[in-house]
């Protein structure tokens, strides 16, 4: 009898040695790691972090040398009565009675008002935000991407409100 009490707590002596040693390990584990992410040794860097110091880097800011090819710059090509280049965002006020029509590929999105699709065919404007094709005289939902295919659709106000839209504008477009 007293040989099996010694031997229950020489197993549970044991046993509680083993658990909480592996709880020490458990928690020393990262302690000596080095090159945990967004550690003094292995920062997170973000992509517009990395953009400016390729750009310092490019301009002569750091040890390495310009490109052997320069480059040239090439402007965006907008259609005749159109406002601004195709990667600068407009703010466009359209008045009950005007319509606001996109060159091709440019991006819509109306931030107040209502609006309605405008097309002078049945094909309409794609709503990238809900994925659906909007036809002619569809109403847009604010906040919304739209993207315009082709020449000649745009968007108007809704008939019988009076008040103007807001419309971000990417690309070229014009007011009629």
């Amino acid at each position: 009898m007293k040989t099996s009490w010694k031997v229950t707590a020489a197993i549970v002596l044991v046993g509680g040695g083993i658990w909480a040693g592996s709880l020490m390990n458990m928690t020393a584990e990262g302690a000596g790691v080095t090159n945990q992410p967004g550690t003094a040794d292995d920062p997170v860097v973000t992509k517009s972090y990395v953009d400016q110091a390729i750009q310092h880097a490019i301009k002569g800011g750091g040890t390495t040398t310009t490109p052997t090819t320069p480059t040239t710059p090439t402007t965006p090509s907008t259609n005749e009565g159109s406002v601004g280049s195709s990667d600068a965002v407009s703010i466009v006020d359209v008045k009950p009675g005007q319509t606001l029509i996109a060159s091709t590929g440019a991006e819509f999105v109306v931030r107040a008002g209502k609006a309605v699709i405008y097309s002078q065919d049945s094909n309409g404007v794609a709503d990238l935000t809900d994925g659906k094709d909007i036809t002619n005289g569809g109403a847009v939902a604010n906040n919304h991407l739209l993207s315009f295919p082709r020449d000649g659709r745009g968007i108007q106000v809704q008939e019988g409100n009076k008040y103007n839209l807001t419309v971000m504008v990417r690309g070229g477009y014009k007011i009629q």
